[in-house]
């Protein structure tokens, strides 16, 4: 299979199916309340993490991608590992077995206590602080900067875990789309100063590629193949 030559697997992003705090506008972006299984997938997230996993397995057909080499990763909040358990389901791979696994870097980013159950309508305020200071931090809670080192820790487990393989992510918005935000920079820059991946992250987590992440927005449920 071939990957990117930086890296040693192939890596596709999903966020989680329409959850109930979706539903019900919350921001629940603490661990302890996003492992509740009060506030995993609505109805509707069920399907959307079906369609997913129907549309991943076409991805890896048209690759020639055999199932045993595909993994999926995903954030131990209940809206993510329930998404992850429904795409596993489609696949027909046994969600604890070794092919699926819960890494804990892969969370959702922590708003802080103030904005923590508050509605969702708070989201547009901590954005405009991104955009003008992304290693700025909410209130007792992450700034950008700090979501994209854990994220590197998180490629790094990945890297060092699995090799050749098709690597589903399994997360939420401002996660992934940081985590597509660093890795569409390192990308990019064409004349590294270093071929380690934790080295060449470092080299992009700078305020003018973390504040434009909002580019890399997707919606509840959507998959995207990413490098």
């Amino acid at each position: 299979m071939e990957t990117t030559s930086f890296l040693g697997n192939r890596y596709w992003v999903l966020r989680h199916g329409k959850s109930i705090p979706n539903e019900r506008g919350l921001i629940v972006s603490h661990m302890e309340n996003g492992k509740l299984s009060q506030y995993q997938l609505a109805s509707e997230g069920v399907d959307q993490a079906h369609s997913a996993g129907i549309l991943f397995e076409k991805e890896l057909r048209e690759s020639n991608i055999p199932l045993e080499n595909v993994r999926i990763c995903y954030s131990p909040f209940s809206r993510t590992t329930h998404t992850a358990k429904v795409v596993a389901s489609v696949l027909d791979l046994p969600f604890e077995g070794p092919q699926c696994k819960v890494l804990e870097d892969l969370r959702e980013r922590f708003f802080g206590p103030s904005f923590e159950l508050m509605s969702h309508d708070k989201y547009p305020d901590i954005w405009a602080l991104d955009e003008k200071d992304p290693f700025s931090r909410p209130e007792g809670g992450e700034s950008v900067a700090d979501v994209a080192s854990r994220l590197a820790n998180a490629m790094a487990t990945m890297e060092s875990e699995f090799q050749g393989c098709a690597i589903l992510v399994v997360s939420h918005g401002d996660p992934l789309q940081i985590l597509q935000t660093i890795l569409n920079a390192v990308k990019e820059d064409k004349e590294p100063s270093s071929n380690d991946l934790a080295s060449r992250i470092e080299a992009v987590r700078v305020p003018s590629i973390l504040s434009q992440h909002r580019k890399f927005a997707l919606l509840t449920g959507e998959l995207r193949a990413v490098i």
